[in-house]
């Protein structure tokens, strides 16, 4: 299992119409191939910044197939306009 780890900078204002839009979009990453699950945390201190964790089966899942797919490309017309900024990265587990 990997951990996709985004850390995402919504543009100041438009923080409930990303979450409404998240919302309606999740079922979009949800069918891709090697999806595990995935949640979408709003920072306390921080307006406007979120991490979205999504496990998926394996590297290639997210890289290749996600971002290859025709779903990503619904996915981001979807969301990204709303970022300022998003930073991506992939995790292991090393010790539960």
């Amino acid at each position: 299992m990997i951990l996709e780890v985004a850390i995402l900078a919504v543009r100041t204002g438009e923080y409930d119409a990303f979450e409404e839009v998240f919302r309606e979009a999740s079922p979009i990453i949800a069918s891709s191939k090697g999806y595990l699950s995935h949640e979408l945390q709003r920072c306390i201190e921080t307006p406007g910044r979120y991490v979205l964790l999504v496990r998926w089966e394996t590297l290639d899942d997210h890289t290749v197939g996600f971002r290859g797919s025709d779903l990503y490309q619904q996915w981001s017309a979807a969301l990204h306009h709303f970022y300022d900024s998003a930073l991506v990265e992939h995790y292991s587990l090393v010790e539960r």
